[in-house]
């Protein structure tokens, strides 16, 4: 009998382990496919939150028409990549018409991210390329979304992302809830490799 319970308990934990891996092949599709804007603010305080959600708008619509036609993440990052002074500068002059003197970093990096819910779509937990921008200390709360496809976009509709994933990856991202325990699995995995990685 102690046999048979522990052929049982290993046939679940390989079962789970089987099921996880086509899942996690799913999610790093989606990573692969995904550029994400990061902003973090100086502080917590109500005065920095502020000026991070003014940046936050301010970048977002003058970044419209730089990302609107990019037709890939690659193209998307490229383009970052080579406006990155200009978008640093209009970010810069955002803080200081505001009243603010902190010094504002702009730059694209490949950054850890865990499991993200925005409007109705759930990103998974894992290495993300992203534009981030970083006001002074960068030292309070952070806000995301996704440049590529151009969810956060003020012109976006909202179905960008169907045309970039296939469906079985947008039925992960689209029905977060039923997936919510692979997804917490797939963050404490990503939090295990960045210990050891």
């Amino acid at each position: 009998m102690k046999y048979l319970l522990k052929a049982v308990v290993c046939s679940v934990i390989l079962s789970c382990l089987l099921s996880m891996t086509g899942f996690y092949g799913a999610c790093e599709d989606i990573r692969q496919e995904v550029f994400r804007l990061h902003i973090l603010a100086n502080s917590d305080s109500d005065e920095d939150q502020r000026l991070k959600l003014t940046v936050r708008d301010r970048v977002l619509g003058y970044t419209e028409e730089l990302f609107r036609n990019c037709n890939s993440k690659e193209e998307s990052i490229r383009t970052a990549k080579a406006n990155i002074k200009e978008i640093t500068a209009f970010a810069q002059s955002v803080v200081k018409e505001q009243g603010y003197e902190y010094p504002v970093k702009v730059y694209v990096t490949k950054m850890p991210f865990t499991t993200r819910v925005y409007d109705q779509i759930t990103l998974p937990a894992g290495q993300y390329d992203a534009l981030r921008i970083v006001i002074g200390s960068g030292q309070g709360h952070n806000w995301w979304c996704v440049l590529y496809p151009a969810l956060c976009l003020p012109s976006a509709s909202g179905n960008e992302l169907s045309g970039v994933i296939s469906e079985g990856e947008e039925e992960i991202v689209s029905a977060g809830e039923k997936y919510e325990v692979k997804f917490w699995l797939i963050e404490w995995w990503e939090g295990l490799l960045s210990v050891f990685g």
